[in-house]
Protein backbone atom coordinates (compact mmCIF):
# COMPACT_ATOMS: atom_id res chain seq x y z
CA UNK A 1 0.00 0.00 0.00
CA UNK A 2 1.53 3.31 -1.12
CA UNK A 3 1.05 6.27 1.24
CA UNK A 4 1.32 9.80 -0.18
CA UNK A 5 1.55 12.84 2.11
CA UNK A 6 0.58 16.30 0.80
CA UNK A 7 3.59 18.63 0.66
CA UNK A 8 1.95 21.45 2.67
CA UNK A 9 0.02 19.33 5.17
CA UNK A 10 -0.16 20.84 8.66
CA UNK A 11 0.74 24.14 10.29
CA UNK A 12 0.48 27.35 8.31
CA UNK A 13 2.79 30.27 9.14
CA UNK A 14 0.39 32.02 11.54
CA UNK A 15 -0.49 28.89 13.51
CA UNK A 16 3.16 27.80 13.77
CA UNK A 17 4.10 31.26 15.06
CA UNK A 18 1.25 31.33 17.60
CA UNK A 19 2.07 27.86 18.90
CA UNK A 20 5.76 28.69 19.32
CA UNK A 21 4.89 31.88 21.21
CA UNK A 22 2.50 29.96 23.49
CA UNK A 23 5.01 27.25 24.36
CA UNK A 24 7.70 29.88 25.02
CA UNK A 25 5.32 31.77 27.34
CA UNK A 26 4.47 28.49 29.11
CA UNK A 27 8.07 28.25 30.29
CA UNK A 28 7.72 31.37 32.46
CA UNK A 29 6.99 31.15 36.18
CA UNK A 30 3.92 33.36 36.40
CA UNK A 31 0.26 32.46 35.81
CA UNK A 32 -0.32 32.07 32.07
CA UNK A 33 -3.46 31.42 30.07
CA UNK A 34 -4.87 31.79 26.55
CA UNK A 35 -7.96 33.84 25.77
CA UNK A 36 -9.87 31.17 23.88
CA UNK A 37 -8.05 28.10 22.48
CA UNK A 38 -4.69 29.14 20.97
CA UNK A 39 -5.48 27.18 17.77
CA UNK A 40 -8.17 24.70 16.68
CA UNK A 41 -6.27 21.62 17.86
CA UNK A 42 -7.50 20.00 21.11
CA UNK A 43 -4.21 18.08 21.35
CA UNK A 44 -2.10 21.27 21.33
CA UNK A 45 -4.47 22.90 23.84
CA UNK A 46 -4.13 19.84 26.12
CA UNK A 47 -0.33 19.93 25.89
CA UNK A 48 -0.30 23.57 26.95
CA UNK A 49 -2.66 22.80 29.84
CA UNK A 50 -0.21 20.10 31.02
CA UNK A 51 2.43 22.86 31.06
CA UNK A 52 0.18 25.07 33.21
CA UNK A 53 -1.37 27.22 30.48
CA UNK A 54 -5.14 27.26 30.98
CA UNK A 55 -7.88 28.53 28.67
CA UNK A 56 -10.32 31.26 29.71
CA UNK A 57 -13.40 32.41 27.80
CA UNK A 58 -13.13 36.00 29.03
CA UNK A 59 -11.04 38.19 31.36
CA UNK A 60 -13.70 38.80 34.02
CA UNK A 61 -12.01 36.57 36.62
CA UNK A 62 -8.44 37.49 35.70
CA UNK A 63 -6.54 40.13 37.63
CA UNK A 64 -2.86 39.32 36.94
CA UNK A 65 -0.52 37.12 34.95
CA UNK A 66 0.15 36.61 31.24
CA UNK A 67 -2.57 36.38 28.61
CA UNK A 68 -1.79 34.84 25.22
CA UNK A 69 -3.93 36.10 22.34
CA UNK A 70 -4.88 33.24 20.01
CA UNK A 71 -3.94 33.07 16.33
CA UNK A 72 -7.52 34.01 15.26
CA UNK A 73 -7.28 37.23 17.28
CA UNK A 74 -9.79 38.55 19.81
CA UNK A 75 -12.27 41.41 20.12
CA UNK A 76 -10.80 44.92 20.27
CA UNK A 77 -12.61 45.38 23.62
CA UNK A 78 -10.89 42.27 25.03
CA UNK A 79 -7.47 43.60 24.02
CA UNK A 80 -8.34 46.93 25.70
CA UNK A 81 -9.45 45.12 28.86
CA UNK A 82 -6.18 43.14 29.03
CA UNK A 83 -4.19 46.38 28.77
CA UNK A 84 -6.38 48.17 31.34
CA UNK A 85 -5.79 45.32 33.81
CA UNK A 86 -2.06 45.64 33.10
CA UNK A 87 -1.77 41.98 32.18
CA UNK A 88 1.32 40.89 30.28
CA UNK A 89 0.03 40.37 26.75
CA UNK A 90 1.61 37.91 24.32
CA UNK A 91 -0.10 38.80 21.07
CA UNK A 92 -0.01 35.66 18.90
CA UNK A 93 -2.62 36.98 16.46
CA UNK A 94 -1.70 35.84 12.94
CA UNK A 95 -0.13 38.83 11.12
CA UNK A 96 -2.56 38.30 8.21
CA UNK A 97 -5.51 38.53 10.63
CA UNK A 98 -3.94 41.58 12.27
CA UNK A 99 -3.72 43.27 8.87
CA UNK A 100 -7.46 42.64 8.27
CA UNK A 101 -8.24 44.19 11.69
CA UNK A 102 -6.16 47.27 10.82
CA UNK A 103 -7.84 47.70 7.43
CA UNK A 104 -11.33 47.56 9.01
CA UNK A 105 -10.30 50.17 11.59
CA UNK A 106 -8.86 52.45 8.90
CA UNK A 107 -11.85 52.11 6.53
CA UNK A 108 -14.31 52.69 9.34
CA UNK A 109 -12.50 55.81 10.56
CA UNK A 110 -12.31 57.08 6.94
CA UNK A 111 -16.12 56.97 6.64
CA UNK A 112 -16.60 53.75 4.67
CA UNK A 113 -19.34 51.22 5.31
CA UNK A 114 -17.31 48.03 5.74
CA UNK A 115 -18.08 44.56 4.39
CA UNK A 116 -16.21 41.59 5.86
CA UNK A 117 -16.41 38.53 3.61
CA UNK A 118 -16.62 35.44 5.79
CA UNK A 119 -18.42 33.36 8.39
CA UNK A 120 -20.17 35.59 10.95
CA UNK A 121 -19.90 32.92 13.67
CA UNK A 122 -16.14 32.44 13.32
CA UNK A 123 -13.99 34.01 16.09
CA UNK A 124 -11.58 35.48 13.54
CA UNK A 125 -14.42 37.35 11.82
CA UNK A 126 -15.95 38.51 15.11
CA UNK A 127 -12.56 39.93 16.08
CA UNK A 128 -12.08 41.67 12.72
CA UNK A 129 -15.58 43.22 12.87
CA UNK A 130 -14.94 44.62 16.35
CA UNK A 131 -12.27 46.98 14.98
CA UNK A 132 -14.90 48.90 12.99
CA UNK A 133 -16.83 51.86 14.39
CA UNK A 134 -20.44 51.15 13.47
CA UNK A 135 -21.50 50.18 9.94
CA UNK A 136 -19.71 46.85 9.55
CA UNK A 137 -21.51 43.99 7.79
CA UNK A 138 -20.52 40.34 7.44
CA UNK A 139 -21.46 38.74 4.12
CA UNK A 140 -20.91 35.11 3.17
CA UNK A 141 -21.54 35.60 -0.57
CA UNK A 142 -22.20 38.08 -3.34
CA UNK A 143 -25.94 37.35 -3.10
CA UNK A 144 -26.03 38.74 0.45
CA UNK A 145 -24.71 42.12 -0.73
CA UNK A 146 -28.08 42.76 -2.45
CA UNK A 147 -29.81 42.67 0.96
CA UNK A 148 -27.69 45.47 2.46
CA UNK A 149 -28.83 49.10 2.78
CA UNK A 150 -27.67 51.70 0.25
CA UNK A 151 -24.05 52.81 0.70
CA UNK A 152 -22.01 55.59 -0.87
CA UNK A 153 -18.54 54.35 0.07
CA UNK A 154 -17.90 50.62 0.55
CA UNK A 155 -14.75 49.06 1.98
CA UNK A 156 -14.19 45.30 1.59
CA UNK A 157 -11.88 42.93 3.50
CA UNK A 158 -11.97 39.15 3.78
CA UNK A 159 -11.61 36.48 6.44
CA UNK A 160 -8.09 35.15 5.80
CA UNK A 161 -9.35 31.64 4.93
CA UNK A 162 -11.91 32.72 2.32
CA UNK A 163 -11.61 31.61 -1.30
CA UNK A 164 -10.55 34.23 -3.84
CA UNK A 165 -13.61 33.40 -5.98
CA UNK A 166 -15.94 34.22 -3.10
CA UNK A 167 -14.20 37.54 -2.43
CA UNK A 168 -14.45 38.32 -6.15
CA UNK A 169 -18.21 37.59 -6.18
CA UNK A 170 -18.75 40.02 -3.28
CA UNK A 171 -16.63 42.74 -4.88
CA UNK A 172 -18.49 42.31 -8.20
CA UNK A 173 -21.83 42.66 -6.37
CA UNK A 174 -20.54 45.84 -4.66
CA UNK A 175 -19.42 47.34 -7.99
CA UNK A 176 -22.87 46.71 -9.47
CA UNK A 177 -24.42 48.82 -6.69
CA UNK A 178 -22.42 51.85 -7.81
CA UNK A 179 -20.53 54.27 -5.59
CA UNK A 180 -16.94 53.98 -4.41
CA UNK A 181 -15.55 50.52 -3.60
CA UNK A 182 -12.22 50.08 -1.84
CA UNK A 183 -10.93 46.50 -1.56
CA UNK A 184 -8.17 44.96 0.53
CA UNK A 185 -7.36 41.37 -0.38
CA UNK A 186 -6.63 39.95 3.08
CA UNK A 187 -6.81 36.28 2.05
CA UNK A 188 -3.85 34.12 3.08
CA UNK A 189 -2.95 31.66 0.33
CA UNK A 190 -2.13 28.87 2.83
CA UNK A 191 -5.74 27.69 2.73
CA UNK A 192 -5.95 27.76 -1.08
CA UNK A 193 -2.65 25.90 -1.43
CA UNK A 194 -3.78 23.13 0.95
CA UNK A 195 -7.12 22.81 -0.83
CA UNK A 196 -5.47 22.61 -4.26
CA UNK A 197 -3.03 19.94 -3.07
CA UNK A 198 -5.85 17.95 -1.43
CA UNK A 199 -7.87 18.11 -4.66
CA UNK A 200 -4.97 16.80 -6.74
CA UNK A 201 -4.10 14.08 -4.22
CA UNK A 202 -7.69 12.83 -3.83
CA UNK A 203 -7.84 12.27 -7.59
CA UNK A 204 -4.86 9.90 -7.47
CA UNK A 205 -5.69 7.62 -4.52
CA UNK A 206 -8.11 4.91 -3.38
CA UNK A 207 -8.54 6.41 0.11
CA UNK A 208 -7.91 9.79 1.79
CA UNK A 209 -7.04 10.55 5.40
CA UNK A 210 -7.59 14.16 6.53
CA UNK A 211 -6.01 15.00 9.91
CA UNK A 212 -7.10 17.88 12.13
CA UNK A 213 -9.41 19.14 14.83
CA UNK A 214 -13.11 18.46 14.35
CA UNK A 215 -13.58 22.12 15.41
CA UNK A 216 -11.21 23.36 12.69
CA UNK A 217 -13.13 24.99 9.81
CA UNK A 218 -10.27 24.68 7.32
CA UNK A 219 -9.78 20.96 8.15
CA UNK A 220 -13.49 20.25 7.74
CA UNK A 221 -13.39 22.00 4.37
CA UNK A 222 -10.44 19.84 3.29
CA UNK A 223 -12.45 16.74 4.26
CA UNK A 224 -15.46 17.99 2.26
CA UNK A 225 -13.34 18.67 -0.83
CA UNK A 226 -11.70 15.23 -0.64
CA UNK A 227 -15.02 13.43 -0.05
CA UNK A 228 -16.51 15.01 -3.19
CA UNK A 229 -13.67 13.49 -5.22
CA UNK A 230 -12.91 10.33 -3.22
CA UNK A 231 -15.87 9.03 -1.13
CA UNK A 232 -13.48 6.89 0.93
CA UNK A 233 -12.28 9.93 2.88
CA UNK A 234 -11.85 9.83 6.66
CA UNK A 235 -11.48 12.90 8.89
CA UNK A 236 -9.53 12.03 12.07
CA UNK A 237 -7.92 13.96 14.90
CA UNK A 238 -5.37 11.32 15.98
CA UNK A 239 -3.74 8.08 14.84
CA UNK A 240 -5.76 6.13 17.41
CA UNK A 241 -8.91 6.65 15.31
CA UNK A 242 -7.54 4.77 12.29
CA UNK A 243 -9.46 1.58 11.47
CA UNK A 244 -7.63 -1.18 9.55
CA UNK A 245 -10.85 -2.08 7.70
CA UNK A 246 -10.69 1.23 5.83
CA UNK A 247 -7.80 -0.09 3.74
CA UNK A 248 -9.24 -3.34 2.39
CA UNK A 249 -8.52 -3.44 -1.34
CA UNK A 250 -6.69 -0.10 -1.14
CA UNK A 251 -3.42 0.31 -3.07
CA UNK A 252 -2.83 4.04 -2.57
CA UNK A 253 -3.62 6.28 0.42
CA UNK A 254 -3.44 10.06 0.41
CA UNK A 255 -2.83 12.03 3.62
CA UNK A 256 -3.34 15.71 4.24
CA UNK A 257 -3.83 17.87 7.33
CA UNK A 258 -5.42 21.18 8.26
CA UNK A 259 -3.47 24.33 9.05
CA UNK A 260 -3.91 23.76 12.82
CA UNK A 261 -2.51 20.20 12.82
CA UNK A 262 0.93 19.85 14.47
CA UNK A 263 3.68 17.79 12.82
CA UNK A 264 3.86 15.29 15.68
CA UNK A 265 0.25 14.24 15.08
CA UNK A 266 0.91 13.85 11.34
CA UNK A 267 4.02 11.76 12.16
CA UNK A 268 1.98 9.49 14.47
CA UNK A 269 -0.59 8.94 11.70
CA UNK A 270 2.15 8.10 9.18
CA UNK A 271 3.68 5.62 11.69
CA UNK A 272 0.27 4.03 12.24
CA UNK A 273 -0.24 3.64 8.48
CA UNK A 274 3.18 1.93 8.30
CA UNK A 275 2.00 -0.53 10.97
CA UNK A 276 -1.21 -1.20 9.01
CA UNK A 277 0.89 -1.77 5.88
CA UNK A 278 3.20 -4.22 7.66
CA UNK A 279 0.30 -6.19 9.15
CA UNK A 280 -1.26 -6.87 5.73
Amino acid sequence: MKVMLAKRAGFCFGVKRATQMAFEAAGKDQKTFTLGPIIHSPQVVNKLEEMGVGVVKDLSGVSNGTVIIRSHGVLASEMDEANQKQLEVVDATCPFVKKAQEHVQYLSEAGYDVLVVGDADHPEVQGIVSYGKEKVYVVASGDQVKQLPKMGKMGVVAQTTQSFDNLKSVVTACLRRGGEVRVYNTICDATAVRQQEATELAQQVDCMIVIGGFNSANTRRLAEICTEIQPRTYHIETAAEIDCSWFQGVETVGVTAGASTPKWIIDEVMDRLDQVNNSH
